[in-house]
């Protein structure tokens, strides 16, 4: 829960606003900030006399170099720190979210369906802290967040990397020795990635029971029932009994690896009911758990049976792992770990014995667009995939385009022979539009056969503009930028209209080609003119403000954003505010002004008269293209979100992040659905690429680095 500032507290933070105190802790206080742009952040800052310690510095540099390590292939990223600073302090985005000792706490401990999803959740994380090199060394209950979204792993603080130096203080003992290995105790310069799973394994008995397995009066003789002594299970479900032991085995050897106790956990009951009722027939009659709550038990108490004895803690009657309120008791970064237990999908009825539409022989997979060939490289950082019905292209690091199988991911062809980033303009009438650049000074479109990938035509275009798809063929820039030029299928010139003297770029807006102008040097710099273009000539639609932004068109009328300000500001993570829709009627050139609730930010898409902005937080808001209402909002922190692709079939919006994981919102609430687990290696484009998502028919096509992926609509199951 966050407290007022103290007297001695620092205003602001390398840029951040500070609102308040989040906790405090022996090596620092946790702030929460908030950037110039409105972004929420957990601002870190060492306390000052340990400043003044080299060997603090020394770790407190390995701390943010950890979280670095792992904050790609998670959620909540470093956002900035300066470990050389008077006081060393570092920032990561804030995620809302109790701890889990305050969890169990408050509520009592957890029920089997939940500790199923709370171990997936963090094998997956420490899967991920594994492969980034780093071994965590201090997972305990107040290190993990249980959010909206499932658990999170937070503070690298004492996490040690195989390529760093580990250090040691005389006396001083590193760690939590409740949740600290045996082989952490005896020999802390020596741990494993075993030493993790350890420490899991008590973490789940405490999760499940409400005390540690190895508790005692003292840290040292804690310590010692770790080294020497036998776990205390006593009310652990039989279920989870063997999950357990293997994890608290003395010898790291004898433990499992993060696969096998991922399978170990998948096969544990989903069903609460199932695994009380083991859990009461094997525990002595004083620990026996309450008969589970009714489905509509709502806010109940569990009763006296249901507590541990001498505990006090009630058992809980509802699924924890959701709506857990919104302190943060943090001492070091937050990382978003995605549960992919099977309990995160949220499916009706009637949306699980819907068969799904994929294309024939259809099964998940995954391939490279990567095909390293020599040459200087055509790198747009614009990969990504197209398709039309089940036809799939995609285009990637070494080639222009391939046409990928849709129900397998086999490359049926590939065209081009010098290593480019960018995805294919379009498919259409069985010809694939790619880019390709000869030398430094020429851009041509080129039309592909789409089921050989034999070149049909090409011609030169515009270096700087884009060319792009309407109802009547190809529209382009002209080389020169003196016209505009409209190519049908076969290549042949169908019209051509004059350029004005000012900067001028095509547009397709609804399926019709507009020109969007003004006078400034680049796009947006000066009051917009919308140009509807014809054979032979441009004709004036309407004056928009300067930085409006063209999102599409509803009902053949085009649609903009309004933008609260047009002031340039240079600022990592700024995004521009807009505050209204603005709708041109194209006979008349009126514009209609439909004023939004409340600025909103983000990346906008139009799709299927909703405008979903996606910030880089990865909040999404749904808005009304029609009246401007908006429809709802989902917090998701997932950071890096793709633009959506909506399934009219199962009402829901899809996203893909940079590193392959995959969200479902529905698309009437903004409910998640489901969501999966990272790529296990994305290849090595994650932070290059934008991530994309789109369907084909209703089988999802994500690109996340320099990989293709597909998935099936009924999520991670």
């Amino acid at each position: 829960m966050m407290t007022p500032l103290s007297t001695g507290d620092p205003e602001s933070i390398g840029g951040y606003t500070l609102l308040g105190r989040l906790g405090a802790g022996g090596m620092g206080v946790v702030y929460l900030g908030v950037s110039a742009s409105g972004r929420q952040v957990a601002v870190k800052l060492a306390h000052g006399p340990l400043a003044q310690e080299e060997e603090f510095r020394t770790r407190f540099r390995q701390e943010v170099a950890a979280a670095r390590r792992v904050s790609g292939a998670f959620t909540a990223p470093v956002v900035d720190a300066d470990p050389d600073a008077d006081r060393p302090w570092m920032a990561t985005l804030y995620v809302p979210g109790l701890n889990l000792a305050e969890v169990v706490e408050r509520d009592g401990p957890l029920n089997l369906r939940e500790l199923r999803a709370l171990g997936l959740g963090l094998a997956e994380a420490l899967r991920d802290i594994h492969r980034a090199g780093l071994v965590h060394r201090d997972l305990k209950p107040r290190n993990v967040l249980m959010t909206e979204d499932g658990p999170r792993v937070i503070d690298f603080g004492i996490s040690r990397a195989a390529d760093n130096q580990n250090l040691t203080t005389t006396g001083r003992m590193i760690g939590t020795p409740p949740f600290m290995s045996p082989e952490q105790l005896a020999a802390p310069r020596d741990v494993t990635p075993a030493s993790d799973v350890f420490s899991l394994g008590s973490l789940l008995v405490f999760a499940a029971v409400g005390t540690g397995p190895f508790d005692a009066d003292s840290p040292y003789i804690t310590g010692y029932q770790v080294v020497h002594g036998t776990p205390d299970l006593d009310g652990v479900p039989a279920a989870l009994l063997g999950v357990v032991e293997r994890c608290l085995d003395k010898d790291p050897a004898a433990r499992p690896d993060l696969t096998e106790l991922h399978r170990m956990l998948q096969a544990l009951p989903e069903s609460d009911v199932t695994g009380s009722a083991t859990a009461a027939q094997s525990a002595p009659p004083e620990r026996r758990p309450a008969a589970p709550a009714s489905a509509d038990a709502g806010t109940g108490t569990g009763t006296g049976a249901g507590t541990g004895a001498g505990t006090g803690r009630r058992r809980r009657t509802r699924m924890l792992l959701t709506g857990l309120g919104a302190a943060l008791g943090v001492t070091g970064l937050v990382v978003g770990v995605g549960v992919f237990a099977s309990d995160a999908h949220t499916t009706t009825a009637a949306e699980s014995t819907r068969a799904a539409s994929l294309p024939d022989g259809w099964r998940p997979w995954l391939t490279r667009l990567r095909d390293d060939v020599q040459g200087v490289p055509l790198d747009y950082d614009d990969p990504g995939c197209v398709t039309e019905r089940s036809a799939l292209f995609c285009g990637g690091t070494g080639f222009t385009v391939a046409r990928i199988d849709a129900a397998s991911g086999r490359t049926l062809w590939r065209s081009g022979t010098r290593p480019q980033g960018v995805q294919p303009i379009g498919v259409r009438d069985g010809l694939v539009y790619v880019y390709e650049d000869p030398d430094d000074t020429t851009r041509r479109v080129v039309a592909l056969d789409a089921a050989t990938g034999h070149r049909r035509w090409q011609r030169d275009i515009n270096k700087s503009e884009a060319a792009v798809l309407y109802d009547g063929g190809l529209l382009t820039l002209s080389p020169d930028s003196s016209s505009f030029v409209a190519y049908g299928p076969a290549g042949r010139e169908r019209w051509r209209a004059p350029a004005p003297a000012e900067y001028c770029t095509p547009s397709v807006l609804g399926g019709v080609p507009y020109a969007l102008c003004s006078k400034g040097t680049e796009p947006g710099q000066a009051p917009v003119r919308l140009m509807k273009l014809e054979p032979g000539g441009l004709t004036a639609i309407a004056a928009l403000p300067e930085k409006a932004e063209a999102l599409g068109a509803v009902g053949g009328q085009p649609l903009f954003l309004a933008p609260q300000t047009a002031k340039d500001v240079y600022e990592a993570g700024y995004e521009r505010p807009y505050n209204a829709l603005l709708r041109v009627v194209p006979e008349t050139g009126q514009v209609r002004r439909t004023p939004l609730a409340h600025p909103l930010t983000g990346a906008a898409t139009l799709v299927d008269g909703v405008v979903y902005f996606v910030r880089s937080d990865g909040s999404v808001t749904a808005v009304s293209a029609d009246s401007g209402r908006q429809l709802w909002r989902k917090t998701t922190d997932m950071e890096s979100l793709s633009a959506p692709a909506v399934s009219t079939t199962y009402k829901r919006v899809y996203f893909s992040n940079r590193f392959g994981r995959l969200l479902a919102l529905d698309s009437r609430t903004g409910a998640e659905v489901w969501r999966t687990s990272a790529l296990a290696d994305p290849g090595d484009k994650t932070q290059s690429y934008p991530p994309r998502v789109l369907l084909v028919q209703d089988a999802i096509v994500a690109t996340a680095g320099d990989t293709a992926f597909s998935r099936s609509p009924d999520g991670p199951r």
